[in-house]
């Protein structure tokens, strides 16, 4: 049986920060969606879900790269 771990990967604060202020700046309001890391349990695969964050009805993905995940 596939056993599949799924762990939330949050945006780094900073990067959440400056975001929300460029978004302020021009009056629109983001929407963040947390990306996912799902890991196949007892193999090397691993899939990486980008965080998402929509404005304007546009999405944009955003990849955080800390060291933890290496």
């Amino acid at each position: 049986m596939v056993n599949i771990i799924k762990e939330e990967l949050p945006i780094e604060e900073s990067l959440k920060r400056k975001l929300e202020l460029i978004c302020e700046f021009s009056k629109t309001t983001p929407t963040i969606i947390n990306g996912n890391i799902r890991k196949i349990d007892k193999t090397n695969l691993t899939y990486i879900e980008p965080n998402r964050i929509i404005i304007k009805n546009k999405a944009f993905l955003i990849f955080n790269f800390l060291t933890r995940y290496s």
